[in-house]
Order: structure tokens, then C-alpha cells, then sequence
């Protein structure tokens, strides 16, 4: 088991990774994608049970599905540090040819992607799908999703919600960064989202709330919580309420990081607050 330092020095090379990754194609979304670090590193140094031996039918492992495609520069650099590619290969993010495009895709067989993603509101029923594959099959491992909560207002997400308690797809953990930013504004001034918890807990839902949500010590309490609450008849949803650009002072609290790109002067600025840890790419 990792210690909570070892996680931290992980997720502080990650916070690097981003926005090197952003700044040197002047592309991409870093907010989102420091904002739930901490959980990507928490969920794959710690909590889940996968072989880097990828093959898309996920047999006797845990599965995650990352259904705001758009933070894939933090799935990306988890994916390569955690070993399931070249580290080096993160130097082609959003470049002709790479596998690394902007958004997650399947038809490059990049080890780790299960689906492409981006079009947010989908991602909740594929992973739904899955666990029900895993029911079929006789297989105990888990299935984990993560999603924006901006990605909320799709309506999609409100059937898949139905379905997963009405199944009891109780072998499934959906997480929400509950950041309250999205790409036009805070959520509250774009379309007020309401109480989430009473709303999933109306559907039918087991809740967690994860109030420091850049917290790695709080972030691997709440996981453990919610796995401890699978298998007992209803789907388990994580708040987990993180902050937008997290690690890079200027990036943080505000939605105009969503998908900004930070200039040589900001790159060395958030560089300087994240010290190299693991090495760079």
C-alpha cells in the first residue's frame, strides 16, 4: 500500500504533466483535470485491481470509465505513470497521428481506454452496461465512472441513474466532481443543479459525500466507504467536491481554466509551484 506521501509526490508529477501537456500544443483542459488528480491517483495507486496487461474485456479486474473525456490529459499521464504505456509518450498529446488526441478514443488501441468519450452524459451507461457484464459473468471486481457536474444537466445521466437502482447494479461506483464549474460559468449560474445527493438518493442511490476532495487521505476514506457499500442492492455515487485547477494557484476556483491553455510565463509559474518528483517526459 502506497503511503500518503508517495501518493502526493505522484499526483504533484501529474499536476506537471497537465500542464505541459496543455501548454505545449496551446490546447486542451487543465481546470478539470487538476481538479480531480488527486482521485485518478488515489483510484489507480491505490484502490483498484487491474493488470497494465490491457485487453478490452477487463476479466477478474476492476474497470474505470471516464465519462468527461475532455480531462484527458490527467487520465493520460495516470494511465502512463501507473504503466500502461511509454511515459515519453505523453509528448504527443493532441498531435497528428498520436494516440493521445484530445478527447479519449478506442480505434488507436491506446492500453487503458475502454471508450471514447467526451460527449458528456454517456459515460454513466456504458459503465452501467459493464457492471452488468460483470454480474453475467460471475465477476466480483467493480466498476468506477467519474463525471463533471456540469455534465449533470444531460438528461441521459438521470435514465442511466433510474435504471442502475432500478436493477440494483449494485457493483457500481459513479463519482461526480462536484466542483461547481463548467465551461460558461459557475453551474449554479448556468443551470442550478439543486441538491445532488437528495436527487441520487431519490432515484435510489447510496451517497457519499467527500468534502475535501483534493484531500488524498479523505479521497481514500470515501472510496473505501463506497466499496464497502457495494453488493448490498443499490449503485454507489461519490460527491466528491474538489476545486477547479487545484495545485496551480491561478488556475484555481474559477471556470476560465476549463479548456485555456497557460502561456510560457504561467507554464513556468505552475511549474515552480509543483517541483519535479517522478521525472518529467
Amino acid at each position: 500500500m502506497p503511503t500518503t506521501q508517495q501518493l502526493q509526490n505522484f499526483a504533484q508529477q501529474v499536476r506537471r504533466d497537465i500542464v505541459r501537456m496543455v501548454h505545449a500544443v496551446n490546447s486542451g483542459h487543465p481546470g478539470g483535470s487538476l481538479g480531480c488528480n488527486e482521485f485518478l491517483t488515489v483510484l489507480y495507486q491505490d484502490v483498484m485491481n487491474y493488470s497494465t496487461n490491457f485487453t478490452m474485456d477487463g476479466k477478474n479486474e476492476d474497470l474505470f470509465f471516464l465519462s468527461n473525456g475532455h480531462i484527458s490529459p490527467l487520465f493520460y499521464s495516470v494511465l502512463a505513470r501507473s504503466g500502461f504505456f511509454p511515459v515519453s509518450e505523453l509528448a504527443t498529446f493532441r498531435k497528428l497521428n498520436s494516440r493521445l488526441q484530445g478527447h479519449p478514443t478506442t480505434h488507436d488501441g491506446l492500453p487503458g481506454i475502454r471508450v471514447s468519450s467526451g460527449s458528456l452524459g454517456q459515460g454513466m451507461s456504458v459503465a452501467i452496461g459493464a457492471a452488468e457484464a460483470k454480474k453475467l459473468n460471475d465477476d466480483s471486481r467493480i466498476i468506477y465512472s467519474l463525471h463533471g457536474d456540469g455534465e449533470m444537466q444531460e438528461g441521459q445521466i438521470w435514465e442511466a441513474a433510474m435504471y442502475a437502482a432500478g436493477k440494483k447494479v449494485d457493483n457500481y461506483i459513479a463519482t461526480i466532481d462536484y466542483n461547481g464549474q463548467q465551461i460558461d460559468g459557475a453551474t449554479k449560474d448556468v443551470m442550478p443543479l439543486g441538491d445532488l445527493k437528495a436527487k441520487f438518493e431519490a432515484f435510489g442511490w447510496t451517497v457519499i459525500d467527500v468534502e475535501k476532495g483534493n484531500d488524498i487521505d479523505s479521497i481514500r476514506k470515501g472510496l473505501a466507504a463506497a466499496k464497502s457499500l457495494t453488493g448490498k442492492g443499490k449503485p454507489v455515487c461519490i460527491l466528491l467536491h474538489s476545486v477547479m485547477g487545484n495545485g496551480v494557484d491561478f488556475m484555481m476556483h474559477t471556470h476560465v481554466w476549463h479548456g485555456k491553455a497557460p502561456n510560457d510565463a504561467q507554464l513556468e509559474d505552475a511549474l515552480n509551484q509543483n517541483p519535479e518528483t517522478l521525472g518529467d517526459y
